[in-house]
């Protein structure tokens, strides 16, 4: 039996205050994941196009905000 099948019965078994412990583990998980290879890719000079762009689009006076942002007024 594969490791990914006993964690499915296993999962099957939980009840629902343990499968969303699971959940938020998995989550944060993930989460550690990603911040990993983000520092990573940031220092080995994969992310380097994107300070490049916003150098760029300063200097241009491009720039756009972000999303959701909240733009001031002052």
């Amino acid at each position: 039996m594969s490791a990914v099948v006993e964690i499915q019965e296993a999962i099957a078994r939980l009840n629902e205050t343990e499968r969303e412990e699971l959940r938020l583990w998995l989550d944060a998980y993930e989460e550690d994941d990603w911040d990993r290879q983000i520092t990573a890719d940031a220092a080995s000079g994969r992310l380097d196009f994107l300070r490049e762009q916003a150098e760029t689009a300063k200097r241009e006076n491009t720039l756009r905000p972000l999303p959701g942002e909240i733009k001031s007024h002052a």
